[in-house]
């Protein structure tokens, strides 16, 4: 996976009018969850921009970070059809992320939020994976026409683990057959995705059609 350097500014005022005042500016405001769950009562010092939130019913609790980034400064990382491990640093802060969600206005299409997930070598994560497919399969030689139902698929895995494409092959797919997710397999991956959903299919064109009922 490639990796995309991000600087941020931590952000403390965390209101309505904060934040209208930062998109005035161009600037998003974000969030990074996913730190390291402890136990409290917290002894720790929180820096510039982190607060602490409690989880388990207040037995426990983590970290969150929330700042700003610039539009200009996540453009390549969200209008791309790759998907990247982010080196963000916010403030003396450096951690390795995900973009986990964005928030779009539902008219103008402008970034309005945008959600982070701090990554490890340890713990599993959720990521959507492009899908290519690759070879030419039987049914097309048949007259078929090749479609893909799913350009992406969600995968669980260690971040450093999951790769920049899943490249599926399809010399076997039939005239009129399916490939669900259930028949996939990627060493190291768990696909998350329902096992029924069809991710590409050889369906029938008129042209087949004749050539089958010719046939009969």
């Amino acid at each position: 996976m490639k990796t995309f350097e991000l600087n941020a500014t931590p952000r403390v005022d965390l209101g309505k009018k904060a934040v209208k005042a930062l998109r005035k500016q161009n600037l998003i405001p974000a969030v990074l969850n996913g730190g390291e769950v402890f136990a409290l009562p917290y002894n720790g010092t929180l820096s510039e921009g982190e607060k602490l939130v409690e989880i388990d019913g207040g037995k426990k609790g983590t970290v969150v970070t929330d700042f700003t980034v610039s539009k200009d400064a996540v453009r390549k990382l969200v209008y791309s059809p790759d998907i990247f491990v982010v080196d963000l640093t916010v403030g003396k802060k450096n951690v390795k992320a995900i973009l986990k969600d964005i928030q779009f206005h539902p008219v103008t299409d402008a970034i309005l939020h945008m959600d982070f997930l701090a990554v490890n070598e340890t713990k599993p994560v959720i990521m959507e994976v492009p899908v290519v497919l690759e070879g030419h399969a039987e049914g097309v030689k048949a007259g078929g026409k090749l479609n893909l139902s799913m350009r992406k698929l969600k995968v669980k895995a260690i971040y450093s683990n999951i790769p920049e494409r899943l490249v599926i092959n399809v010399d076997n797919l039939g005239l009129g057959k399916t490939m669900q997710v259930g028949d996939l397999h990627f060493e190291g991956l768990e696909l998350v995705n329902a096992k029924n959903a069809v991710v590409c299919a050889v369906n029938l064109t008129r042209a087949a059609r004749g050539a089958q009922a010719k046939g009969e």
